[in-house]
Order: C-alpha cells, then structure tokens, then sequence
C-alpha cells in the first residue's frame, strides 16, 4: 500500500464517474504521493444531488428493518476488511496503525449502533385533553425523513467522523452527499465500495471531492439540499451557518479543553490517561487535552511525573507497530505549531519537554505556566501540545477554563464529589467529565458543544434527531 498508486473516482448515483482534473495526494509521514483524486466542480455536485433526490423516495419508503439490514452490512463488511481500513487511515492521515486500529473498531461500533436507533425512531402521543377544547381528540407525532443531506467532514477521524454523519443519514431514511477532507479521502472511497457490497439504492450516497470552497458552497447554497452537517473549523461553520438559510445546520466546531487536578487525587492513576488525551494522533483530536490546570499542592508532582510518562512514547512511522506520535497533517501545520510554542516561550513559557520537529513530526510538547492569551491557551492548538498550569483552588480552575471562546468538553479530577458537581454545574461546556479527561467519547452518547464549539448534537440518536422532521397527526372522534 506504501507505493502503490490509485486513481480514484467520483462516486456518483452508484457508478464511478470520472473528473477532468485530478490532483495528487501525498502521505504526511514520508512525502511520497499515493493516490491521484478527483477534482470535481458545481455540476459534479448537482449532478450528485440530482442522483440523491432519486434515490430520496425508494429511502423514505424503505422499512426501517431494511435500514438497519444496509448498515448491519456495511459494518460486517468493515470487519471483514478491518486491517485494509487501518493501514489506508494510516498512510493518508498519518495515524499511527494501533491508533488507526481502534478507530477502524469503533467506526464498526458507529454503524452497528445506527443500525440499532434506525429501529427506534419514535413519536410520542399528545393529550389534547389537558386543554379545554381538545376533548376525544388523539394526536401523536411521527419523525420523517428531512431529505438530503451533505456531509464535510475532517482528516482527523476519517472514518468514525464520516460515520457519525451518513450512519444516521441512512438510518433515518435520507441520501447523503459526502464531501471528505482534502486530505483523507481514500477512506471516504473505500466506504463507498463496502456501501455499495451492502445494496444501499443507487443515489443513496455519493461522495464528491474538491476544493471546498466550491464543493462547500454549492452544498450549502442549494435548496435542494434540507441539512448540513459539518466538523472542522470555527470559521468555516460560521460561514456555512450564514449561509444556508432555512436549512437544518449541525456543526461541530473543535475546542481547547482541559482537565483540573485537584489536590487529594492520586496521581499514579491519572497520569498515563492525561498524557494519552494530550498526546493521541498528535494532538489532533477536536476534544485532545489541550490545557491542565493542578493545584499547587501536587504541581511540581504533576509536571515530574507528566514528562516521565511522555518521555516513553515513540515517535516513528505510522506504520510501525510501537509509533505513538507521528506526522502531523501537513507541513503548514507544523509550522505554524512551532510559532505558537515560540510565542508562548517569548511571553514567559517553558518548555519542559520536546517542542522540536523531526522531519514533518512535532516532538510532543510540555509547556509550564502558558499565559492565557497565548495562542496554545486560547486557540484550539490541534497538534502535540499541552499546557500545565499552576492553580490555587478548583474555582480558579473553572473560571479559567471558562475563560475559552470554546466549549466542548471539560474534565476535573477530584475525591470531592461536592466539587466535582459543582464544577459539572459552572463549566461553560457541552460535556463535563467527572474523574476523567475531557478526550472520552463512545459513539452513542450525545456528543457537541457550546460557545464556538458549535450547535447541535451528534451520537446516532440525537443526530437522527437533527436529520428529521417532526409531524404532528390530530384526530378529531367527535
């Protein structure tokens, strides 16, 4: 896989569709280029949505059982062809093949679970009754379909991500258009082989490549298309909301979180956690920890056995089977990264550990007492930084960790279960972890944020949620 090269093509109405420009795709880790992919343009994409919108009567009128039986396939057929899946998540993302792994294993998760809540989609009954005139009236409500959906989705997660955007499409009876991450695409294109193995009707998904400012675009602007669903950056979704009228609009938008360490825990039992959530695909996880914030009566414990800990990982090939951190993304990536620990340093930072590159890889990096308007305290850093931070008391932790244009997810480490509810009850996120790291996610439960983390919710029952539309029966027995 290392040095064969694909051409790829359009996935359009269940044919491969050729494009009149491809561009090449590189590996992050080695340089070398491994695919060539498809350029497509405006009549790409109507030509997809065209092929969605045919395909949107055969998936509204298909029994949810069918459904389930299309994604129940999709991801056996993922296990059967799980190493293949891991080792092109490896090359064109440069995630490390264990790390790759576990993605591979909850992607298959992700579809087994859509497959389950394509089986629940419920309504409710209404007692009319309980208002003067609605007497030997019976309502009830029913969810239906929103119509098609276009998903953009990131490099970081090219597979769960794209999971967690078509597993509900299809659950909820929709076709979907995929727009992947410049970067990951061939995992996009090899969901489309085990889509089409699995009998999803022709236009039921489509995956159409290219520059997203004009892919993006032609998405958000169509009517034809009724939601969006989108992870990557702030401005980007800022942009897509403002953009795309009346249409329904899921965005998760990256973070900066943290965890506080409170002074009666036991560090031994959350170091390693902390340094897996810091440092896990590089940093390059929208809910990574970013900032630590310790009590000063274990700091300097902290820090002592923080960088122990994270002087064991190896930094290698991807492909290697004992890599923990490799390539970041991209070049321009790195760079700007090494700026912002610069910046950081030149503002009174610093650096206990690593902040050195290594070909296209950055050394894990440690930075002590960061200012908070520094870019790795206030941005969303999306690389192997961490910041630990000396704090007096826990409410110094919650207020700067409010202290964020963001809000994701937030953890505190504490025996206190008083301050442990306290703070659930004052952090600014959509998710508090009590005990553990921010960096926790399971694929079912209701995943979003607050502030510029977004709106919305994904989690295959609440993203079924976004991609339909409630309807409201009244029967009048008088």
């Amino acid at each position: 896989m290392e040095t064969t090269l694909v051409k790829k093509n359009l996935f359009i109405n269940g044919k491969w569709i050729e494009t009149k420009t491809y561009k090449p795709l590189y590996a992050p880790f080695s340089g070398e280029q491994i695919a060539e992919i498809p350029e497509g343009n405006v009549e790409d994409v109507d030509n997809a949505i065209i092929a969605a919108e045919g395909a949107r009567t055969v998936l509204r009128k298909m029994p949810a059982y069918q459904r389930a039986s299309i994604l129940e396939k999709i991801a056996s057929l993922m296990e059967e062809r799980s190493e293949e899946a891991a080792r092109i998540i490896a090359l064109e993302a440069s995630k490390p093949i264990t790390t790759a792994r576990g993605e591979v294993a909850r992607t298959i998760q992700t579809y087994k679970f859509a497959a389950e809540e394509a089986k629940r989609i419920e309504g409710k009954t209404i007692p009319l009754d309980a208002a003067p005139g609605g007497e030997n009236r019976l309502a009830y409500t029913v969810r239906e379909p929103i119509g098609v959906v276009a998903a953009i989705t990131p490099f970081n997660f090219p597979m769960n991500l794209v999971a967690h955007k078509v597993g509900p499409a299809i659950a909820a009876g929709n076709p979907v258009i995929l727009k992947p991450a410049n970067q990951t695409p061939l995992s996009a294109f090899f969901l489309a082989e085990l889509i089409e193995a699995a009998g999803l009707p022709a236009g039921g998904f489509n995956i159409v490549t290219g520059k997203g400012s004009v892919i993006g675009e032609a998405f958000v602007t169509d009517d034809r298309v009724k939601a969006v669903t989108f992870t990557g950056s702030p401005e980007v979704g800022t942009g897509i909301r403002n953009k795309a009228g009346l249409k329904k609009v899921t965005l998760e938008l990256g973070s900066n979180s943290g965890v506080i360490v409170d002074e009666d825990v036991d560090l031994d039992k959350i170091i390693s956690r902390a340094v897996q959530g810091a440092f896990a695909f590089q940093g390059q996880v929208c809910i990574s920890l970013q900032r630590i914030y310790v009590h000063e009566a274990i700091y300097d414990t902290f820090v002592q056995k923080f960088i122990a800990e994270t002087k064991k990982l190896v930094v290698g090939n991807p492909l290697d089977e004992n890599t923990d951190v490799a390539a970041m993304i991209s070049g321009q990536d790195l760079g700007r990264s090494l700026d912002w620990i610069q910046e950081a340093v030149n503002a009174g930072a610093e650096v206990a550990f690593g902040g050195k590159p290594e070909g296209n890889v950055l050394t894990p990096t440690v930075l002590l007492e960061a200012a908070s308007d520094v870019n790795v305290s206030c941005q969303e850093v999306f690389a192997p930084i961490v910041i630990i931070n000396r704090i007096t008391s826990i409410d110094e932790g919650i207020t700067l960790m409010n202290n964020s244009r963001y809000g994701l997810q937030a953890g505190i480490y504490t025996k206190d279960i008083d301050s442990g509810l306290d703070a659930a009850d004052r952090l600014e996120v959509g998710g508090v972890l009590i005990n553990d790291i921010p960096t926790f996610r399971v694929d079912h439960m209701p995943y979003g944020g607050v502030k510029e983390s977004g709106t919305g919710r994904e989690g295959l029952k609440y993203a079924i949620e976004e991609m339909t539309e409630m309807k409201l029966v009244i029967i009048n027995r008088n």
